[in-house]
């Protein structure tokens, strides 16, 4: 991979075995996933809860029809005006992810009665907790952590923006680490938003543990943080090589780059991609399982449930992708006044108990 390539030669990346084998995993995903969504809203017996779950699903589609369409349009930086949605959605589902497990408890004031008072733990230097150490959990402990994920859901789309003006006035390449490009400093804030997202879900994890036991919460944490962050961490490392000879630009046959190390580099992650969707359309159909909700249905004795027609599927739809409680929830955990109070939570719930099977 290391020799350069000219346009003449056979370039992987555009050939159409490559878009052969990330089309199959593509829409081999969608399917599972889409099918999945659909029961969730043929069966949308607990709206509080299922809102969240389906903004989670939505990841594999969004995530691996824009993987695709990059690699269909491989060319110099068209990728990055695709990735940018990727980028927008990727925080959505942090949120809605920490978001679901508020729900799965009853809400900020179910989980500080179960928390407040008790020591913070586990405590050490590996956890980067040692800070903590000899304090209890607070109201601004599980403030911090809802303030984690929501940093990353502002942060996000700012750099998504500001890396498409920054390439539109020439100052952005991927790969490329010198001091007067952006991408260095995109990279870098990147990282410190991540790093402070997943910091954050792990303090709620480690502290909610216990009373989210009966929710199957490593199966669903691990899930989430695998399609987020090692995707991440995945496109970091081959930037990082695109910066090497290990991964050479593609050149035409008068020996002019046509196609940075950049770009090649962010095909190959979009190629890794469409496959590692598949597998996650996979995973997230056993952690986030609609049988929980069907069972309500039965439980309530209709057997069918409600009459469900396209207008109402379109109708939970709509609601269930307005992001306007995410603005709401950012004014009420970084605005002053509401520091030290505790948000309350009543949501009508259908479905009053899970077990863990129903996961």
């Amino acid at each position: 991979m290391s020799a350069n390539i000219t346009s003449d030669q056979y370039v992987f990346l555009k050939s159409g075995f490559a878009h052969g084998i990330a089309g199959f995993f593509t829409w081999a995903a969608l399917f599972i996933t889409g099918h999945q969504i659909y029961q969730h809203l043929r069966w949308y017996s607990c709206p509080s809860e299922q809102r969240w779950i389906i903004r989670i699903l939505f990841i594999v589609p969004v995530y691996a029809f824009d993987s695709w369409l990059s690699l269909l349009f491989f060319t110099n930086d068209v990728y990055v005006y695709f990735n940018s949605i990727r980028d927008c959605y990727e925080a959505f589902v942090i949120y809605s992810f920490l978001s679901l497990c508020y729900e799965y408890l009853g809400g900020e004031s179910n989980i500080m009665a179960e928390i407040r008072g008790k020591p913070i733990r586990p405590v050490s230097y590996a956890t980067l907790t040692c800070c903590l150490a000899g304090k209890q959990y607070t109201i601004e402990f599980l403030r911090f952590c809802k303030k984690a994920t929501l940093q990353f859901c502002l942060i996000k789309p700012i750099m998504a923006v500001l890396t498409l003006f920054l390439m539109v006035i020439g100052k952005y390449e991927d790969g490329n680490w010198s001091l007067d490009q952006g991408y260095i400093y995109v990279t870098f804030v990147y990282n410190i938003s991540i790093s402070l997202a997943l910091y954050g879900l792990f303090l709620f994890y480690t502290a909610t543990k216990d009373i989210l036991h009966p929710y199957k919460p490593v199966l669903k944490f691990l899930t989430v943080k695998s399609v987020i962050f090692l995707s991440f961490w995945q496109g970091f490392l081959l930037a990082v090589l695109g910066a090497t000879s290990a991964i050479a630009p593609v050149y035409d046959k008068l020996g002019n780059e046509v196609i940075g190390r950049g770009t090649v580099a962010a095909g190959y992650q979009n190629f890794l991609i469409c496959i590692e969707m598949f597998f996650a359309a996979i995973a997230l159909r056993f952690a986030f399982g609609v049988s929980a909700y069907i069972d309500a249905h039965t439980v309530s004795g209709g057997d069918e449930g409600r009459p469900v027609t396209l207008q109402s599927i379109s109708s939970s739809l709509k609601e269930t992708m307005n992001p306007k409680d995410i603005m709401q929830d950012a004014i009420h955990n970084f605005h002053p006044q509401y520091q030290q109070y505790t948000q309350h939570s009543n949501p009508a719930r259908s479905v009053s108990v899970h077990t863990a099977s129903g996961f």
